[in-house]
């Protein structure tokens, strides 16, 4: 009788264990019940029924760099330049950015990337020299638009390097 009460003693325990879920400031965390989305958990101590529900997702709300690799891109009158950029971002909507896309990190970069090849396709190489600031809050305002349905938030779009190609670069020192 002794070692019943004590299995179930220490198996009511490990249950407790198992329930209790510790979110991080700065962090929230997505509950499914039985495969469906429940409720979103706030930084903090939470508990979630074992075996009904599990955390599915967890990330931080805090803001994030993505660092944009250096990407080939022609300009409106045909010369070929590299561009690369950064981008800070935030998730505003956890539930959007689990559910609404797949792989977040990457449709960012790809997206990011077709944004940059649109606007360096649409300026002159001059201009590409020129009108950085305004090429930031043009990409800033595009990319915002567009990650809005994933729960997003794009706060800023700064291009660091463009380079043209290495015969351009000759040609303009001579």
């Amino acid at each position: 009788m002794l070692g019943w009460l004590l299995a179930l003693m220490m198996g009511g325990g490990g249950l407790a264990l198992a329930s209790a879920k510790v979110i991080q400031q700065g962090n929230e965390a997505l509950v499914e019940r039985l495969g469906v989305y429940d409720r979103k958990l706030e930084p903090g101590l939470k508990f979630v029924v074992p075996v009904w529900e599990r955390v599915a997702f967890q990330e931080t709300i805090r803001e994030k760099v993505l660092d944009i690799p250096p990407q080939p891109c022609i300009t409106r009158d045909n010369v070929s330049i590299t561009v690369d950029a950064v981008v800070y971002w935030r998730i505003v909507d956890m539930e959007k950015a689990y559910y609404k896309v797949q792989n977040l990190q990457t449709a960012m970069v790809n997206m990011v990337l077709t944004q940059i090849r649109a606007e360096m396709g649409q300026l002159e190489l001059d201009e590409t020299f020129t009108a950085r600031s305004q090429i930031n809050e043009l990409l800033l305002r595009d990319l915002d638009v567009a990650t809005d349905p994933w729960g997003v938030k794009v706060t800023r779009v700064e291009l660091r390097d463009i380079i043209p190609s290495q015969a351009v670069q000759e040609s303009m020192e001579l």
